[in-house]
């Protein structure tokens, strides 16, 4: 069974392009690999500078994959930051990756672009961490959005320096790329759906509250008289996601015959969020009762987690001579 590994920030609410992008794969390979999956609280310390809120975001993010069911007997699920293995060979590999690989990285070269102030040593050796994350555990394949390949690319080309250098170690990771799933559209009915662009639509958000997201999705001035497009219009996009085949079909002969507006479609695609997430919602709020639960989760995800990052730091050290062989 091929080994996966996947992280994801704990920086906010759960919403659709996350689910779609990345969460609903996770969950459907449960079956299929053995996965590692972790929350990656480190990297979120470069925007997150309270201590409070990073306790919250992780729990919250825990919560939600535990609703979505994600099952910790077949997935080693963990923190990051409950692995301090991580860190160690981040810095292993800090001494040994070229400064231009790191300049050439699109995180660092679009922070730099928008001008932004507070750029930090921890936001341009980012990728050193995640080719930390990532290769400690030795994994195959990697499932990322395209906008994520390079990160696996540049893991793989740290892992061909190492190898090169302190002899064969790291297998090179294969990013896996979902190509069914394309760009979620947001709120906006421009942008990916994104906290960037406050356009998203939360999961786990009380009812009113998604309705009111749900019901300011932008869409064009066709009259409820007038038949409309479905491929052009973002509440279609969203519901073919959640829908089966036969439902697109019939909402998409309402929207090509002359009478519904866009507020109907609106009413159509909540029903249908509600009805998909509804179990998820519900054991969410059960397992919000029983936090000791959640947390053993992760500490158990952390021991067996740890029992891999172990035996690999082990093989490093021995390699790059920071431990005797035989001591």
């Amino acid at each position: 069974m091929k080994r996966v590994l996947s992280g994801i920030q704990p920086s906010g609410k759960i919403h659709l392009g996350n689910y779609l992008g990345a969460i609903r794969q996770h969950l459907q390979m449960q079956d299929k690999f053995e996965c590692f999956y972790f929350i990656a609280d480190l990297h979120a310390l470069t925007t997150i500078r309270d201590a409070k809120l990073m306790r919250e975001n992780t729990l919250n993010l825990a919560l939600d994959y535990l609703a979505f069911g994600l099952d910790p007997k077949k997935t080693v699920f963990f923190k990051q930051s409950d692995i301090p293995e991580h860190s160690e060979l981040a810095w292993i590999f800090d001494c040994i990756t070229p400064m231009g690989l790191l300049e050439r990285a699109h995180a660092w070269k679009d922070a730099q672009a928008k001008g932004k102030k507070d750029l930090t040593v921890g936001l341009f050796n980012y990728p050193a961490l995640m080719a930390a994350d990532i290769l400690i555990y030795k994994p195959q394949l990697v499932p990322v959005g395209q906008d994520q390949k390079q990160h696996v690319e540049i893991s793989r080309d740290i892992a061909l320096t190492f190898n090169k250098h302190f002899g064969k170690t790291f297998p090179l990771p294969e990013p896996l790329i979902k190509e069914e799933v394309a760009t979620v559209r947001g709120t906006d009915g421009t942008n990916k759906m994104s906290k960037s662009y406050n356009n998203t639509i939360d999961i786990f958000s009380d009812e009113k509250t998604l309705e009111k997201q749900i019901m300011s999705i932008v869409t064009d001035s066709t009259p409820v008289e007038k038949p409309k497009d479905p491929v052009r219009c973002t509440i279609f996009h969203l519901y073919k996601y959640f829908a089966s085949p036969a439902e697109c079909k019939t909402l998409e002969k309402k929207y090509r015959a002359a009478g519904m507006g866009y507020g109907e479609a609106k009413k159509i695609l909540l029903a249908k969020l509600l009805e998909y997430f509804g179990p998820s919602r519900k054991k969410r709020i059960e397992l919000q009762k029983n936090l000791s639960y959640v947390n053993d989760i992760l500490k158990n995800g952390a021991n067996r987690a740890k029992e891999v990052a172990i035996k690999t730091m082990d093989e490093v050290r021995r390699k790059i001579g920071t431990r005797q062989t035989g001591i």
